[in-house]
């Protein structure tokens, strides 16, 4: 009969048309997601059930190859949805997980299942393979490969073993379906699945895969190459490691994993395992029925020689160039290889040297000095990266291990040609235009910095918007200010002829990537503000030493005191002098903190403006250095080569 289900509304789940069984709905479907957006990767579930619940038992617990799957009622058959439909006979070929769990890897048509398997007990259909076979197989959890049925043959055919799935397939219907003998009560679950090509790198996976080029676990203890410098660092990543292992015992429902599960990463592989396994038998097949070689005539003769008289041409300059030039190419850039990774070397030490433990590196106070120690770094990796792929021609495509590698490798090579390509455009712009552009931020910098600054603090020394302040405190902190905002001013005067060579070594500097003077010009914002940032400083330290004081005389004038060994508030017995010279103290000071507060938000709200403007630069900074550009393109092209978890849908 034909069922139908209302649980589908996709299509993925489809219909199956089985002679012996009476089948009721579709229950369940599982999908592979992908990690950046909703689009899955499907493993599509066709589930029938038998309506009669009486008869023979269901098989126990087997255990075979390691892999143990309870016999909870229900046979699950892998069909690759790939295989041949057509009427004819076939013998079905692939593993056999538990007696309960069968995978399909091919089916090869019109070749009698004896034949298969004396091919397979001899090792014909897996001969000649380009890689270690024992590599792919250990991945599927098996030897060899065996026969598990056959498709469109009678029940009563002599070649049929009792052992045997028989499946009848249809060019209309994609599910085919089952017969299996002697299990007339047994559930069966075909599962469809899209089975992935590794020649084009696609693959499904339990956990979502990591693009950062360098991932440090936290067990990586030796990455700190100073013990004594990043100690601190390294206990941090102890107790954060701690923290996520105790977060992963704390859930809603803790339960040992099902066989279900255990056998899903065993799955998994085969599935990704299957495509190329299929390809090998499909070259072997026509090893099974061995015909007689005829021999050339003689216009495939002549046509032999002639080809063979190209190729010992071709052969000469080929022995030429791999015995000749070859051999000093290869010496000129491995030369040149090691000379570049010694000056990288010694420059990536001057970037992270401390002068002691407490001082910080070069790199961590330039945005310069970072984005050159970053590009550095991808310099020094990238030769180890790509000799890391180029062991993938030495192993089988379905081994996914490196696939991950070969994403991070071109993501950040994409990311450096798209950076030197902005690069060379910005540069064109500002050497064509350094005089305006100079003379652009001299403008910007004298109106806001300085002469801005400077309007600002002679307001704040005349009652501004009509605040009263004290007016001494007010007229000396807006002088010392000012005092150094003139003196200031005189040492930008001084480097203003300078500021156009500047910005043509800016602008030369973007012909190595647009984060070169995006880096120069957060360095020249942080040394042309430096004046707010002391500003700032001296304001916020002014403001929290009287805070402190008047904290301080508060508790005096309470009759508290604060006990710093208990860290704690307690009574103290003052004298009448110490609570009279404590209240005078206590008002006058805070009668002076209004003038203090005024000018400490103004200096801070300048400096959270550069603050602003710094973490933008800094933002572009990022996104040309780790965006996931290659990734991104990867997911609009081939979402399968992006695979992220697994979940389970219950319809």
């Amino acid at each position: 009969m034909s069922i139908s289900s209302d649980t589908d509304p996709e299509g993925l789940c489809h219909t199956l048309t089985a002679p012996l069984y009476d089948y009721t709905h579709i229950l369940s479907k599982f999908s592979f997601q992908n990690s950046s957006a909703l689009s899955t990767l499907d493993l599509r579930w066709t589930v029938s059930q038998q309506k009669s619940s009486s008869g023979a038992g269901v098989p126990s617990d087997t255990v075979q190859d390691g892999i143990m799957v309870t016999a909870n009622g229900l046979l699950r058959i892998f069909w690759p949805t790939d295989v041949p439909r057509s009427t004819e006979q076939g013998t079905i070929v692939g593993w056999r997980n538990s007696d309960l769990d069968l995978f399909v890897v091919s089916v090869l048509q019109r070749i009698e299942p004896k034949r298969v398997e004396d091919a397979i007990r001899v090792g014909t259909l897996l001969r000649s393979a380009p890689h270690p076979l024992n590599n792919l197989l250990e991945l599927c959890g098996h030897t060899t490969v065996q026969v598990l049925g056959a498709t469109n043959l009678s029940p009563h055919d002599d070649a049929f073993d009792p052992q045997w799935i028989l499946a009848t397939t249809n060019p209309a219907s994609a599910a085919p379906s089952f017969y299996i003998h002697g299990r007339s009560h047994l559930p069966v679950q075909v599962v469809l699945f899209d089975r992935p090509s590794p020649v084009r790198m696609q693959y499904i996976s339990l956990s979502p895969i990591s693009l950062a080029l360098s991932d440090k676990t936290f067990n990586d203890l030796n990455a700190f190459p100073d013990p004594a410098v990043d100690h601190e660092a390294r206990n941090e990543k102890i107790r954060k490691a701690s923290l996520v292992n105790k977060i992963g015992l704390h859930t809603v429902i803790r339960h040992s994993p099902t066989p279900k599960e255990m056998l899903l990463p065993v799955i998994v592989n085969q599935i990704n395992c299957s495509f190329e396994v299929a390809q090998l038998m499909a070259k072997n097949t026509p090893l099974l029925g061995v015909r007689p070689k005829r021999s050339l005539s003689v216009g495939e003769l002549v046509v032999e020689s002639a080809t063979t008289m190209w190729g010992y041409f071709f052969d000469i300059v080929w022995h030429s160039l791999t015995v000749w030039v070859y051999p000093v190419v290869t010496l000129g850039f491995v030369i040149g290889l090691v000379s570049h990774r010694f000056i990288a070397e010694i420059i990536l030490q001057v970037l992270e040297r401390r002068i002691h433990s407490e001082s910080l590196a070069l790199k961590d106070i330039s945005a310069t000095a970072q984005q050159v120690d970053i590009r550095l770094q991808q310099f020094c990796y990238w030769p180890i990266q790509y000799l890391t792929l180029r062991k993938r021609r030495d192993e089988w495509e379905s081994i996914t291990d490196r696939h991950p590698d070969y994403i991070r490798f071109y993501n950040s090579l994409w990311l450096v040609a798209n950076d030197v390509i902005i690069g060379i455009a910005i540069g064109t712009y500002i050497n064509d235009n350094a005089e305006w552009v100079s003379s652009a931020i001299n403008t910007v910098l004298s109106d806001w910095t300085i002469e801005g600054l400077r309007n600002m603090i002679l307001w704040l020394t005349d009652a501004p918007a009509g605040l009263k302040l004290n007016n001494e405190l007010a007229l000396f902190l807006g002088a010392l200010f000012i005092w150094v905002i003139d003196y200031w001013k005189e040492c930008v005067g001084n480097l203003q002829p300078y500021l156009p060579q500047v910005i043509y070594f800016i602008g030369f500097s973007s012909f190595a990537g647009a984060s070169m003077p995006i880096a120069l010009l957060s360095d020249l914002l942080s040394a042309l503000t430096i004046h707010i940032y002391c500003f700032y400083t001296a304001s916020a330290r002014i403001f929290h030493w009287q805070l402190t004081i008047i904290v301080s005389w508060f508790h005096l004038f309470r009759g508290k005191k604060h006990n710093v060994l208990r860290n704690r508030i307690d009574s103290c017995d003052y004298d009448l002098d110490q609570l009279l010279f404590g209240t005078i103290f206590f008002a006058l000071l805070s009668f002076l903190l209004p003038t203090v507060v005024v000018f400490y938000l103004t200096f801070t709200s300048a400096r959270m403006a550069t603050i602003f403007l710094k973490a933008a630069l800094d933002t572009l900074l990022a996104c040309l250095n780790h965006f996931p550009l290659f990734a991104l393109m990867l997911r609009v092209k081939d979402s399968r080569r992006l695979p992220g978890t697994c979940v389970e849908l219950h319809a």
